[in-house]
């Protein structure tokens, strides 16, 4: 991304004439939107859908951006995309029709801890398949990681008698913890599992898909839809929705911010303060509907 990033740069002087105010202000506004969609959409720039960019927009005003502030990051957001439209990168421009929205910052979905247990019990393990999808659903609410992060694990990550991973994501590293039951599933997988499904033993991926190459994301979600519907949980189930219940449950169960901040690799505390909100908003809840007097 920071090569579309510094060409539109060059646009904005070499033909859109724009002041260094200008080009300086709107570069490092896509650069900082560029950023939200890797660290909480798990997606990119050129893959950016409309919805994203309205929940951009409710990130930035829950964090009180001003509104001079908002006007100036859409108008840079579609200056961005009608260059990239006219380079033929992208199709449609998902902000044509961003506009400033409500300060209410709209919380992630989370599932419940029962519904989080029904999600991990869906895969058997009686075949490879099942290893395989047990130990990823594991990994995953285990430790919290981005699904980029995990289909981009090796096997070097893994330091199983130890008890965690070590995930490197944008040039930094963070060991997380894994408990017993994530422990288990993945030594299984890792040591009875992965070497049939590998082509070669010099792969390095931790998890490959059936034809024995690293598992893309999108295969991922496939598995993680797959077993939504068995499960028949009602909620819209994605990979970054386990993320969030991860983080929600450890502060619900005691876990400090800046803890869960250094596991989930948000460069921003701000980031990890909007489980905070889900916390007070789920007490809130629970108060209204058992409180004889509410």
């Amino acid at each position: 991304m920071a090569d579309y990033i510094a060409d539109y740069a060059n646009y904005l002087e070499l033909e859109r004439h724009s002041s260094d105010n200008t080009i300086s202000s709107y570069v490092r506004d896509v650069t900082q939107f560029a950023g939200y969609l890797a660290e909480e959409e798990d997606s990119d720039l050129l893959h950016c859908k409309e919805e994203q960019i309205e929940r951009y927009l409710s990130h930035m005003a829950g964090k009180g951006k001003s509104p001079a502030s908002m006007a100036r990051g859409i108008a840079a957001l579609k200056s961005f995309y009608r260059y990239l439209q006219s380079r033929d990168a992208i199709q449609g421009n998902p902000a044509r029709g961003a506009s400033a929205v409500r300060t209410e910052r709209k919380l992630p979905q989370i599932l419940t801890g029962k519904e989080v247990e029904l999600l991990l019990e869906q895969p058997q393990c009686v075949d490879a398949k099942g290893y395989r999808d047990h130990a990823m659903l594991e990994l995953l609410y285990a430790t919290g990681i981005r699904v980029s992060e995990l289909i981009g694990l090796d096997v070097e990550h893994v330091n199983l008698p130890a008890g965690f991973i070590r995930c490197v994501s944008r040039g930094k590293e963070r060991i997380i913890p894994l408990y017993a039951t994530a422990v288990k599933a993945l030594g299984s997988y890792m040591r009875d599992i992965r070497p049939q499904l590998v082509l070669s033993p010099r792969e390095k991926a931790l998890f490959v898909n059936l034809s024995g190459e690293r598992m893309s994301r999108q295969g991922f979600w496939k598995i993680v839809k797959y077993y939504q519907g068995k499960a028949q949980i009602s909620k819209a189930i994605t990979p970054h929705t386990l993320r969030h219940s991860f983080a929600a449950h450890l502060l619900e169960n005691g876990a400090d911010l800046r803890s869960i901040q250094e596991m989930l690799g948000h460069a921003d505390i701000s980031s990890t303060q909007i489980y905070s909100h889900m916390i007070k908003r789920s007490l809130q809840e629970v108060y209204q509907k058992a409180h004889p007097r509410a």
